[in-house]
């Protein structure tokens, strides 16, 4: 099947009906014809020379009874991570304040948890708020919740909630078995239910066929509503997990591939480099800044693994004329809180 020609200048609805042939037939088409297509549907949604910037914190680490083969947080693996307890409220918030002052919009909170416990969520639901406080975008990733918890959630102030499908429908049971994709869906409705926007997206070179890669970008845009945010992870290598003995990084080209399908199918929702920028090349971020990504993770650490240095992205962005918050991002003080690993967690 051929990708149906597109001038540009045609209003492509919203859809929610895409097929696999179809998204086939996109990553099929000349490369240039794929970008020139995806960057019309950026500028009709978004200003094309701005990035959003989030930044990421571990509040709780390791121990996770979920057996998810990527993980370094997995009890079921011997990662040589320690896990941690929750941490204090004031610890994160100072954390937050560092990030807003080097240029974070969003804060991001993540616990290594199967669901959490009430009692748990009372804590998180003040810290929450406290960064609400601050004048930031809230995000929490806690694992499976209730239709309760996520209506706690909402009332602390909550703006999205991350929640990864990570993978397609067909290799999902290769790489997790302790937790349906159908787990994860019914959890992302009961957090639409509650008034919260989503984040939600996948992990690409763990073993996966491009095949897979195309289902999973199929199954979010398929969703009744599409996510505010679609966070692209490359994953990160981990000793000791599964993934290990499977991963293989994908290509370049096809990276940047997978981002413009993203953003033709999804063109209303923000598309986030996440975990592994720190292998890609200045050049692959801004071919995929081209091909329609528009948020990034900002710090030294995601979770338990590395990340490009602020400074690095102020420069790299300032080359592309891309304007962000870290043009407004004053100096930091202060040590950072434990950062601990992956945004390839959720």
């Amino acid at each position: 099947m051929e990708a149906k020609p597109n001038d540009g200048c045609d209003i492509e609805p919203v859809r929610h009906d895409w097929t696999r042939a179809e998204a086939q037939a996109l990553y099929n088409s000349p490369f240039s014809d794929l970008l020139f297509r995806a960057q019309a549907v950026h500028r009709r949604h978004f200003d094309p020379n701005h990035v959003e910037t989030a930044s990421l914190l571990s509040i709780k680490t390791g121990g996770c009874p979920e057996d998810c083969g990527y993980c370094s947080q997995s009890a079921h693996y011997d990662t040589g991570l320690k896990a941690t307890r929750l941490m204090d409220k004031a610890d994160v918030i100072a954390t937050a304040e560092r990030a807003k002052a080097a240029g974070a919009a969003r804060f991001c909170m993540a616990a290594a948890w199967r669901s959490p416990r009430d009692r748990d969520l009372d804590q998180v639901c003040e810290m929450v708020s406290a960064v609400k406080g601050l004048g930031m975008e809230t995000c929490v990733t806690l694992g499976m919740l209730t239709a309760q918890q996520a209506q706690r959630l909402r009332e602390a102030g909550l703006d999205f909630y991350n929640h990864n499908v990570d993978t397609s429908p067909e290799f999902y049971g290769q790489i997790i078995t302790t937790r349906t994709l159908q787990d994860r869906i019914d959890t992302l409705a009961r957090v639409r239910a509650a008034g919260i926007k989503v984040c939600c997206g996948g992990i690409i070179g763990m073993g996966e066929g491009v095949a897979d890669r195309l289902g999973m970008l199929v199954l979010l845009a398929n969703l009744p509503s599409h996510p505010e945010s679609v966070p692209i992870n490359l994953w990160n290598e981990v000793k000791g997990v599964p993934v290990n003995d499977t991963a293989e990084r994908p290509d370049p080209i096809s990276l940047a591939r997978l981002v413009a399908i993203a953003r033709i199918m999804m063109p209303q929702s923000v598309v986030r480099l996440s975990a592994g920028r720190q292998y890609m090349t200045d050049e692959l971020q801004a071919l995929c800044f081209l091909a329609g990504a528009n948020s990034i993770f900002i710090g030294d650490v995601l979770l338990t693994t590395r990340n490009p240095q602020r400074d690095l992205d102020a420069e790299l962005l300032g080359r592309l004329g891309i304007k962000s918050n870290l043009d407004q991002a004053r100096p930091v003080t202060g040590q950072p809180a434990p950062a601990h690993d992956n945004v390839q967690s959720g």
